[in-house]
């Protein structure tokens, strides 16, 4: 018995350079709202970005207007301070912030996709 020929291994990092020079070269994707835009016209995108940082700075500020005072409320219940944790607690801090999260996120995102909207015209 022979010893069978093993094929030679290769090394793949990528498409073979024969492949590239047959490809046509590639295209600048046009933007969502269909036209195109005129090389400096970049205000539409600094408005964009301008009332994004807006929203997420509102979403904080609610949130920490909101859920800040937390730890104030929970040193003033009766007994916070010992390890004797009461049930009002618990309910505070395990009820209370979660649908404040989900209010806040909930209108960031609305007010995001809106933002975007306004911009890209859909």
């Amino acid at each position: 018995m022979g010893a069978e020929s093993v094929p030679r291994r290769e090394v793949v990092t990528g498409r073979p350079r024969t492949d590239r020079a047959r490809l046509p070269p590639p295209r600048a994707a046009a933007p969502p709202g269909g036209r195109a835009a005129a090389p400096g016209d970049d205000a539409p995108v600094r408005s964009l970005m301008r009332r994004q940082l807006r929203a997420a700075l509102t979403t904080t500020a609610l949130l920490a207007a909101s859920l800040g005072p937390l730890p104030v409320l929970l040193r003033l219940v009766p007994g916070g301070a010992r390890h004797d944790v009461p049930p009002a607690v618990w309910l505070l801090l395990g009820v209370a912030p979660y649908p404040v999260l989900l209010c806040a996120g909930a209108w960031y995102v609305r007010r995001a996709e809106r933002n975007e909207g306004d911009v890209t015209g859909r």
